[in-house]
């Protein structure tokens, strides 16, 4: 069995304009700090230049070096905002044209041409790096259908995960040349979203071998699904994984969709690690059991602590509940030594 690596953070939630939040090596020195050991880094052209980091060795020796001066390494580099733009319904055209840069905003084709690229960057780039695991969303065209009202026409669906799979079949290929795999949060807003969507993709790209998970239990207890469960049926995807908590408290005037209510007012929200209601016991106790071979990152969204109080606290969260797993049986010490003669006249086989 594998011990999990952590903790690690996602820097998105923490970037800005003032110093340590600035830069890359300042975000490096502030998450050191904190005692992570690793960094999730996203591809903000702030952190990181995609295309230079896949075209360029050197480059990407510069960044890993940056990280390693201050005793962190990269767990994973995220794409999920060009992710989201590789397929993105036309009702959300104006909303997401903001993920993109200016020259291609208010061209949906040149959009999703650029978000294809930085995926291909990002594959050659997590090579240069030496990462084994990439994280990205996978974007949506079936989304504005998700509930079954109005009725949805024959094949709608079925027509919607084609799609998806003819526009990610060439980046999955992409990183498997590369020998990364491609881990796809699971999170409403995305066409894959749950394990019945997944599975679903999955077999539109013919099972490919990269096609991936990044397991957050957070947007599952807002959905109301067995987030343990899951690790039981997906455990052999699952290469990535966010520590984030959440609550689901519903009442008689809401429950899961929250009635358009603000983050503050819904029934189901994100925590901070440790005031929310996951069992985080049972996920890192399930992911030590199934071999999971990555990192434990902390992803900071919480409807009402402050962001510095929750990535200092995470840490030592983290910490505790990462299991260093066995190097023998707790009852190797009653073994009987027994040889293979003796064990089968146990069995009663001498005479077989």
């Amino acid at each position: 069995m594998k011990t999990i690596q952590g903790p690690a953070i996602f820097l998105a939630q923490f970037l800005g304009e003032r110093a340590p939040f600035d830069t890359l090596d300042h975000l490096c020195a502030w998450a050191a700090g904190l005692a992570y050991a690793g960094i999730q880094l996203p591809t903000d052209p702030r952190l990181i230049d995609l295309a230079r980091a896949a075209q360029s060795q050197a480059y990407a020796d510069e960044i890993g070096e940056t990280v390693a001066r201050h005793g962190l390494r990269i767990t994973e580099l995220s794409t999920h905002l060009q992710g989201q733009l590789v397929a993105v319904h036309p009702a959300y055209d104006a909303l997401f044209d903001g993920f993109a840069p200016a020259a291609v905003r208010g061209n949906p084709a040149a959009r999703t041409a650029w978000a294809v690229s930085q995926l291909h960057d990002a594959a050659r780039a997590s090579q240069r790096l030496g990462l084994s695991a990439h994280v990205s969303f996978s974007g949506a065209l079936a989304w504005p259908y998700l509930y079954p009202w109005p009725q949805r026409p024959a094949g709608l669906v079925d027509a919607a995960f084609a799609e998806l799979a003819r526009r990610w079949l060439p980046i999955l290929d992409a990183f498997d040349e590369c020998g990364v795999d491609c881990c796809f949060e699971l999170h409403p807003g995305e066409d894959l979203h749950d394990g019945v969507s997944f599975e679903r993709f999955l077999a539109a790209v013919g099972d490919h071998p990269r096609a991936c998970i990044l397991y957050d239990p957070s947007h599952f207890l807002l959905q109301q699904l067995d987030y343990l469960a899951f690790i039981d049926l997906y455990h052999r995807r699952i290469r990535a994984v966010h520590v984030k908590d959440a609550e689901f408290r519903p009442s008689g005037r809401q429950g899961v969709y929250g009635g358009y209510s603000d983050w503050v007012e819904r029934a189901g929200r994100f925590r901070s690690l440790g005031d929310g209601q996951i069992d985080f016991v049972g996920i890192f106790s399930k992911l030590a059991q199934y071999d999971y071979p990555g990192w434990a990152v902390l992803e900071w969204e919480c409807a009402l602590k402050h962001p510095e109080d929750g990535a200092r606290e995470g840490a030592d969260f983290i910490r505790r509940h990462i299991i260093r797993v066995a190097d023998r049986a707790f009852d190797d010490f009653a073994s009987s030594g027994l040889d293979a003669a003796r064990l089968r006249a146990l069995l009663g086989l001498d005479g077989a």
